[in-house]
Formats: C-alpha cells, sequence, structure tokens
C-alpha cells in the first residue's frame, strides 16, 4: 500500500493540474525547458555555422588551386570563360558563392543532358523533338541548335562538345537550301550564334560562314526603302513579305539585324552589310514620333508605318532593345548616339504603357491599337525589365533610378507569370482585369528566356541575390516538369502540365546561358567588353567613330580577337 501511494505521488509530477496550482513550479518548469531548448539550438546553430565556413574555405581552395594550374598552364585552349579566360580569372579574385557553384553546376548538368539529347538524336538537323526521339528541320536545315549553342558550350568550358560542333560547322553545314527563311531568326541565330563563336574563339571558320549567311541574306534589303523583306529563298533570293502581313515587314523582323551586320563589316572590313542595316534606322528616324512607338508594320515600299497594334512584345520587341544595344556596341560614342536618343525617346512612350494592378499592384505593360489599351502583356515583353535596367545606366542619376525601380516592378511581375500558375511555369501572355490581378492567356510554355534574361541583367547590376533566388526557382520548374529522358520539352498547358514534343533551339542558346551567367561571376562575359544580340549571343564591343567605322579589313580584326582570346516574333508553339 505504501508502495502504490510513492507511485502515486511520483505520477503527479507528469500531471499538468499539479503545475498550475503551483505557478512558481510552473515558472521553474518553463525556464528549464527554455534553458535545454536554447543550448541545444546553440550548439547546432555552431555546427551548421562550421560547416558554412568549412564549405567557403573548401570553395577557396578550389579556386587557388584552378589560379594555379591556370598559371602553370599556357592558358591559350579553347576552353569556357568561366575560369579558363584569364583575364576573366585574374578580374575575379573573390572566390565563389559555394551556393553559386553548386547550382552553376546544376545549370551545367542540364545543357549537358540537353546538348547529348541533341547529338545523339538529332545531330546537325534544326531541333531534337524529345519524346519521338528524332530531329526536325524548323528552320531549312541550318543546324539550328548546333549554332545556337556554340557559345554555351564555349561559356560553360564544354571543350569536347565544342569542338565536335566546330568540325560540323567547317566540314558539313551547307546553306545553299531551296528554303524560305526568316531573315530575322537566320540572322538572329545563325548569324549571331556565328559571329559570339568567332569573338569568342577566334576560329576563322565561323567568320567565314557567317558571311556566306550574311550574303544569302543581303538581297532582302533591296526594297524602294531600304526596311528589307522578312521572308528570303536562301538558294535563290527572291525576297518577299508572309502573305498574312498583307505585304507589309514586320517591325521587329526589319529592325533586329543591327548588331549582327555591324559586327560582321567590323570583322571582315566590308562595309555592305552595317550599310545595309543602319539604312533602315535612318529611314525610321525620318518620321520617328514624339512617343517613339511604332506600330509592328512597315510599308518596305514607303517605309512608313502602318495602323497596326504597337506592342513591347510578338513583333515590337526586339526593335527597341537594338536601338539601346547598338549603342552599346558602338561603346557609346558620338557615332551611335543617334541611336541612344530614338531609345530614349522610345522610353518615355514607354511609361505611357505602364498600368498596376489591383489588389497586388503588379506593374506591367499595356499593348495599344490606336487611341485604345490593351491590358494584356506578352511573356515575350518579359525581356524589358532587363533593357531597361541596362539602359538606366545611361541616365543621370535622378532618371536613373527612376527606371531602375521601374524595371525592378515589372520582373516583380514576370516573375509572377511563373509563380502564379501550378507548374510555377509562365504562360505565354496574361491578362489584368480590375480587381483580380492577373489570369493567363495562352497556356503554353516553349522554355522561353526572357524573364530569367532580366533577372540576369538586374542581378549584375544591383548585386542583389534576390534575383539568383528567382532564377533558381524557374530553374527547378524546368527540372521538374520539363525534364524528360532524352531532352527538355514545352507544356502545353501549364495549368495542368501536359507535354509538347519539341526542345526549342533558344532553350540552350538563352534560357540555359542566362541562368548559367546568373550563377557566375560577374567577370564571366563582362558586360563593360560584350553585348548581347537577342538570342543571347555575346558579341564584343567595339568603339566607333563618326569617320571611322573599325573596319580596318579582316587580318587586323584577327589579330585583335586572337589577342583577347587566352524574343522574338516567329518562335510559335509547335502545340
Amino acid at each position: 500500500m505504501a508502495r502504490a501511494r510513492s507511485s502515486a505521488s511520483k505520477l503527479r509530477y507528469c500531471n499538468p493540474s499539479y503545475y498550475l496550482k503551483r505557478p512558481k513550479r510552473l515558472a521553474l518548469l518553463f525556464i528549464a525547458f527554455f534553458c535545454i531548448s536554447f543550448l541545444v539550438w546553440d550548439r547546432q546553430t555552431l555546427v551548421r555555422e562550421k560547416e558554412v565556413e568549412i564549405a567557403k574555405l573548401n570553395a577557396e581552395l578550389e579556386h587557388f588551386k584552378a589560379l594555379l594550374d591556370e598559371l602553370k598552364s599556357d592558358g591559350g585552349n579553347a576552353g569556357g570563360l568561366s575560369g579558363k579566360n584569364s583575364k576573366s580569372s585574374m578580374k575575379n579574385t573573390v572566390p565563389d558563392d559555394p551556393i553559386d557553384i553548386e547550382r552553376r553546376e546544376k545549370v551545367k548538368d542540364a545543357m549537358l543532358h540537353a546538348w547529348s539529347s541533341y547529338e545523339k538524336y538529332a545531330w546537325g538537323q534544326d531541333e531534337l523533338q524529345p519524346q519521338s526521339k528524332n530531329g526536325v528541320n524548323s528552320f531549312g536545315g541550318l543546324g539550328a541548335t548546333l549554332i545556337d549553342s556554340l557559345d554555351t558550350l564555349y561559356i560553360m568550358g564544354l571543350d569536347e562538345q565544342f569542338q565536335r560542333a566546330r568540325d560540323w560547322v567547317a566540314n558539313s553545314l551547307d546553306f545553299n537550301k531551296n528554303y524560305e527563311a526568316s531573315v530575322f531568326e537566320t540572322t538572329i541565330r545563325v548569324v549571331g550564334g556565328l559571329l559570339s563563336a568567332y569573338d569568342l574563339s577566334g576560329d576563322k571558320v565561323f567568320l567565314e560562314k557567317a558571311r556566306d549567311i550574311a550574303d544569302r541574306l543581303l538581297p532582302a534589303w533591296n526594297t524602294p526603302s531600304g526596311i528589307p523583306y522578312n521572308i528570303i529563298n536562301l538558294a535563290h533570293g527572291n525576297p518577299h513579305n508572309p502573305g498574312w502581313t498583307g505585304g507589309e515587314s514586320i517591325l521587329a523582323d526589319s529592325g533586329t539585324e543591327q548588331l549582327e551586320f555591324i559586327a560582321l563589316s567590323q570583322r571582315t572590313g566590308d562595309p555592305k552589310y552595317q550599310k545595309k542595316v543602319e539604312n533602315v534606322i535612318t529611314e525610321l528616324n525620318k518620321t520617328f514620333p514624339a512617343d517613339g512607338l511604332l506600330p509592328i508594320y512597315i510599308n518596305p515600299h514607303k517605309g512608313t508605318s502602318s495602323y497596326s497594334p504597337i506592342t513591347f512584345g510578338a513583333m515590337g520587341d526586339s526593335f527597341y532593345e537594338y536601338l539601346l544595344k547598338v549603342w552599346i556596341q558602338g561603346n557609346k560614342t558620338a557615332a551611335v548616339k543617334h541611336y541612344r536618343e530614338m531609345w530614349e525617346r522610345s522610353m518615355k512612350g514607354l511609361l505611357s504603357l505602364v498600368r498596376r494592378t489591383k489588389p497586388s499592384s503588379y506593374t506591367y505593360l499595356c499593348e495599344k491599337n490606336g487611341e485604345s489599351l490593351n491590358d494584356k502583356m506578352d511573356e515575350l515583353a518579359c525581356f524589358a525589365p532587363g533593357m531597361i535596367a541596362l539602359g538606366s545606366l545611361g541616365y543621370g542619376p535622378g532618371e536613373s533610378q527612376k527606371f531602375l525601380s521601374l524595371a525592378e516592378e515589372l520582373a516583380w511581375t514576370c516573375y509572377n507569370f511563373y509563380q502564379s500558375t501550378p507548374t510555377k511555369l509562365a504562360g505565354e501572355n496574361y491578362f489584368f482585369h480590375s480587381g483580380h490581378d492577373m489570369s493567363v492567356g495562352t497556356s503554353w510554355n516553349i522554355l522561353r528566356p526572357e524573364t530569367v534574361e532580366s533577372l540576369f541583367y538586374l542581378w549584375r547590376l544591383t548585386g542583389n541575390k534576390t534575383y539568383q533566388e528567382w532564377g533558381w526557382n524557374i530553374f527547378q520548374a524546368f527540372e521538374k516538369n520539363s525534364r524528360v529522358e532524352s531532352g527538355y520539352v514545352g507544356l502545353k498547358d501549364v495549368n495542368t502540365g501536359v507535354k509538347d514534343n519539341m526542345m526549342q533551339s533558344f532553350f540552350l542558346a538563352e534560357t540555359l546561358k542566362y541562368l548559367y551567367l546568373l550563377f557566375s561571376p560577374s567577370s564571366v562575359i563582362s558586360l563593360d567588353e560584350w553585348v548581347f544580340n537577342t538570342e543571347a549571343h555575346p558579341i564584343r564591343i567595339v568603339t566607333r567613330h563618326d569617320n571611322e567605322e573599325n573596319l580596318g579589313g579582316s587580318d587586323g580584326q584577327q589579330k585583335q580577337f586572337n589577342r583577347l582570346r587566352g524574343r522574338k516574333e516567329g518562335r510559335q508553339a509547335d502545340n
């Protein structure tokens, strides 16, 4: 009986009512619990901190090992710029963040998966269909994915893959095709991809091929106004415009060849390419409106705009992008000042298209038709935050901050294009309704790059790691929803996650490249030395002057580049 009472006496300490009647003992119990919890938490925190310190020390050790290896080597082999280019490596003396290193390697693994699938099932063809494991010639059989991927392979240091692709370009690439090619798509993908590979590697085979295809495109500019036709047969010429435009030329298609053709003239010493494309800007500048906004259709005979929508999305987008980037390409001299002036006028017009939603105050860009505004924004227009941020550097302090803030607001909206769907991948366009924020319109996703492009620019220009986190979330959504056994595919519907059967070439050229650079040091493809074309192909900046257009001949250019070595309309989903 005594033993039973003793047991009951002990058990009462486990009964909550015992402590409720004795507040002092309850307080002592709480204090004891808090002290024990704090000791456990503090020990775990110390362990985590030590783990982070060890990871940073390991990363620093690896960094210095890489520097030591580079100093031992000649440093002239054709590797990626992420540590193999001596200028970039010496410039970046601060070790990488271990998280950035890990994420960069994940993106590189994604590129290897996409590329090896293309090599296995679609080698030399334009694009891979991963589900059926075959290639298709969406661009006339020009090896679009291969050429689009050259600079990505080089930047990532994938030397063997780059060399195999280079050999295919040298031995198998043939432009003599009876194919009705888009002047725009062929310029940004093929001419741009080849020129970028040349600027990075110094290998003349890329320059020779770029000149070959450019010569086949040139007759498109033989119009009364100089505004080019948008379609041309690569074997026979005969330029024309697509029937669905009513014979008109498209703004983006006609004003997005300047970077590539100016660079080609600079590197070959032949001014004919530059003259053709700069004449387009001269013609458009004659009647350039006060708000700098042009409708998407232009009459190639008169050089004047036709009544049609105004948009920073499909068919308008990259015209405005190239006004800014040609100014940067020429190193912002007086010779290219008029490009900057036209761009700034367009930015005044852009401000008139800015609206904000309720209740969440998402900032977006309307489309305009006549005097009416349409509350619709393409994912393609998500290049604009990056463009605006890049251009903000040319303003005075007050205006610069205003445009940078606008860029950040638009980027938040674009990121939410992704976050607002069940798959966390963006649809093709979005509509905005009072009181309902945004809703997806066309609901497919074809692996587009525009949002991660803007995140890359904002990260480079602000150093705000939030943009890296957003980019990582988007990458993980691609990995979860788009990665398949034989590459990557788009989605027919971002709400259901149903997959399509196409790995777009720009996924390798742009989306993965921008993601890789988002987690790379800023010295890798420095924005002080390179400008990206609208297909994310980096072109080296060359200073231009009024009476000296840097057309010093191919030999002089070759010497220069050897010394340095050591969104688009027409991208429709195949649903």
